[in-house]
């Protein structure tokens, strides 16, 4: 396997969809990198000379934050945001979505599983 910013990317897959295991790089930015170091996007990662795999990893390292670093960025982003108390940072710290969705039916995966409420019955309607 090729170590490329501290991830071991896969040798059997290609070097364009390899990439993106590393945290940061998606579709658009892996065929950009491979655009600038010269390299096939088409050919598996255990076809690379020393050479390109060393290219790859120079680029990205002076053009891209990735792995850790972003990972604290992003952290710390959301951190100033609770700390500011802005209605984005109130919505993280209660684990709600906080881009505008509805979370009276939806939004199970922030708000958890359903939890029965003691008392809570449905109307019963006379006919």
């Amino acid at each position: 396997m090729a170590r490329i910013a501290g991830v071991d990317i896969p040798r059997d897959k290609r070097v364009d969809v390899s990439l993106r295991y590393i945290f940061g790089i998606g579709i658009s930015v892996a065929n950009q990198i491979c655009t600038h170091a010269s390299v096939s996007g088409e050919t598996k990662v255990r076809e690379l000379t020393d050479d390109e795999i060393s290219r790859i990893r120079e680029y990205i390292d002076r053009n891209f934050i990735v792995e850790g670093e972003l990972r604290r960025q992003v952290r710390q982003n959301i951190q100033r945001l609770v700390e500011i108390n802005s209605y984005r940072g109130i919505r993280h710290r209660r684990g709600l979505p906080l881009r505008g969705q509805r979370t009276r039916t939806n939004a199970r995966t922030k708000r958890g599983a359903r939890r029965t409420v003691a008392g809570r019955r449905r109307a019963i309607t006379k006919k």
